[in-house]
């Protein structure tokens, strides 16, 4: 991995800590473009590190992209709207962002020959049924599309795809340890809803993955289990002492699906298994769709998905195990009611 590297949405919670584990290493700098000041001061007091270089800017502005990209090797691209209802409400701010954002952060990145772009992309991307995931989805066209008509590139855009992080903004966790705290009931949309699991540390050895694995066009998915949302919730209420919670169904939200895949139907048959990983390389077909309709692919499409209600799936006990390797949980059950 290069020596200078960027982190777009470095003051999320996903961003921070690829940024604690990029500082871990011997990275020379590390530059972080987001928009929120505040956070930023946060982040800059409590790391206190003088290799992090701060960029107050907007990956919707070219401008403030290509300041933050100038001289850098290697760029992780995280920022992004990535709360389903909000989106559902403002679409065009999601398209905005999460589109014509990672199409300036890849273009940017091209321009001053950077060697890697590894793009943030999420489930919701796969069979897509709100504005997020459908927005998340043309992030993914785009930065493939990059790497199809730019195959003399120098900047080897790759994506990769995540589920639930856990204890990331907008995670669920950080609600249900509110409500037993406060001795309400838990709310949990429906229970047999199901959405995998993945730590913040499984999820940057996933970046590690692709910035040392990836062929341009590349996308990369780490195999995770999945539990209900009922689970979820009655490991988190047996964490802090109470093994019978009351629940509270409460419906699903705008734009919420029952359960999510991280691999469609269609990418796992041509996926290839390395492990604890799955590779969809890059369809680089050209647009000669004559061979297509005279011949077809060849391919029967006989597969499933790869999804959060056929992964393996973990019971009370076993999401209690995860959920203690997350520090912020472990922090909480430290910390007197």
């Amino acid at each position: 991995m290069g020596q200078r590297l960027l982190v777009t949405g470095g003051t999320g919670s996903f961003g921070r800590t690829v940024v604690r584990d990029l500082l871990a290493s011997d990275a020379d700098e590390i530059r972080i473009l987001s928009r929120d000041e505040a956070k930023q001061d946060d982040m800059r007091r409590e790391f206190a590190d003088t290799r992090l270089r701060f960029f107050l800017g907007d990956v919707r502005d070219i401008h403030s992209v290509r300041e933050a990209t100038n001289g850098v090797d290697n760029i992780f691209h995280a920022a992004a709207l990535k709360q389903v209802p909000s989106c559902e409400f403002f679409p065009m701010q999601a398209v905005q962002t999460n589109v014509a954002g990672s199409s300036n952060v890849i273009n940017a990145a091209a321009e001053v020959g950077v060697k890697s772009v590894v793009c943030l992309s999420t489930d919701k991307a796969v069979y897509p049924i709100n504005a997020m995931g459908i927005s998340k989805a043309m992030m993914e066209k785009v930065a493939q599309a990059f790497a199809r008509n730019h195959p003399a590139s120098e900047t080897t855009v790759s994506i990769t795809r995540y589920g639930n992080v856990m204890y990331s903004r907008g995670s669920v966790i950080p609600v249900f340890v509110g409500q037993v705290r406060a001795g309400r009931p838990l709310s949990i949309t429906d229970p047999h809803m199901t959405r995998f699991l993945m730590s913040l540390e499984d999820s940057v050895s996933l970046v590690h993955h692709a910035f040392d694995n990836a062929q341009p066009g590349d996308l990369f998915v780490r195999k995770a289990p999945a539990c209900t949302v009922e689970v979820l919730a009655r490991a988190v209420a047996s964490l802090f002492g109470n093994d019978d919670p009351q629940i509270n169904v409460i419906g699903a939200r705008h734009g919420e699906k029952l359960f999510e895949s991280l691999l469609g139907r269609e990418e796992r048959a041509r996926s290839e298994d390395m492990g604890d990983y799955y590779r969809v390389p890059l369809d680089a077909r050209g647009l000669e769709y004559e061979l297509f309709f005279d011949e077809g692919t060849g391919q029967d499409i006989e597969i499933d998905d790869y999804n959060s209600h056929n992964t393996r799936r973990l019971g009370v006990e076993q999401v209690k195990d995860l959920l203690l390797t997350i520090p912020a949980l472990r922090a909480e059950l430290e910390t007197p009611a």
